[in-house]
């Protein structure tokens, strides 16, 4: 079925576009969550994309979440994978949205974000950021998809019948739209998710590597400092011994000669401690 799909067709979906649903009351658009489906109010933004919603069919899709806008409760508005349970397709009219084949009441805003009411003033009036309501883009589109079903369409006069210049017929035709519009990107999420996961694991296992290295390289740039301090410290105690041996080396310093001593004589100091002339008694003599 897929060698059958109109390029066309194909070529619709592309080139819808994105716009943002701003509430004419409070001036805020409408945000959806990624991570519980809840619906904010908050400051337009054309930049994020889960501010951006675009019409396929009658469902309203956020392109940041890739679900559609559904109903949960009573009066409760979020967003759930396209082609979930739920409220999926809203009617549009008089600038006001509600779910198709319902009444339980319009969109509107409100302090905690948006609901479902049957208050019909601007708070339920949803527009662009050019102030045209959306549901003049959803007639922009539904003439835009008219004219796309159009191109892929050939005349057969001999039967009189519309078929399809690829040989499919329009119910094929439109179950192919309806299975495209409706397809699951969950498992597109999930593997992102994963790759996430795993790239986040691989950084905090680079990020442990990386400070133990650097504590390590710490410690051992501590411990060579500590190390070359001790070297000089035991170089100067061994400098500072050095000089004191040397000093105590020294000889002692002699003793002074006795006054009495006369020039030219020989002084001889005893064991006992007693000091003599050696040649006194000779030159006695010698008188």
């Amino acid at each position: 079925m897929l060698r059958g799909w109109p390029r066309s067709c194909a070529r619709f979906f592309a080139d819808t576009e994105a716009f943002l649903m701003k509430n004419a009351k409070v001036k805020l658009c409408l945000q959806a969550s990624p991570m519980d489906g809840s619906l904010l109010l908050e400051d337009c933004n054309p930049e994020s994309d889960f501010q951006d919603w675009s019409w396929q069919g009658d469902s309203l899709m956020n392109h940041g979440t890739q679900s559609c806008l559904s109903v949960a409760e009573a009066d409760r508005v979020q967003t759930s994978l396209c082609g979930s349970t739920g409220y999926m397709s809203w009617d549009c009219s008089n600038s006001l949205l509600s779910p198709l084949g319902s009444s339980q009441g319009y969109l509107v805003a409100n302090k905690k974000g948006v609901a479902l009411n049957n208050v019909r003033g601007l708070k339920a009036q949803w527009q662009d950021v050019a102030n045209r309501s959306v549901c003049e883009e959803k007639a922009e589109q539904d003439r835009y998809f008219t004219a796309a079903l159009a191109s892929t369409h050939m005349y057969d006069p001999t039967t009189g019948n519309v078929t399809l210049a690829l040989g499919i017929d329009q119910v094929e035709l439109e179950e192919l739209l309806w299975f495209f519009r409706r397809e699951d990107p969950s498992t597109w999420n999930y593997s992102i998710l994963a790759l996430s996961f795993v790239a986040m694991i691989l950084g905090l296992l680079l990020l442990s590597i990386n400070v133990v290295r650097n504590r390590k390289r710490k410690i051992h740039m501590y411990r060579e400092a500590e190390q070359t301090v001790q070297e000089a410290e035991l170089e100067a105690k061994q400098a500072l011994m050095s000089v004191q041996e040397y000093s105590l080396a020294e000889p002692q310093k002699q003793e002074p000669v006795p006054q009495d001593q006369r020039s030219g004589e020989v002084v001889v100091q005893w064991k006992d401690g007693t000091v003599t002339s050696l040649y006194a008694e000779r030159s006695e003599d010698a008188t």
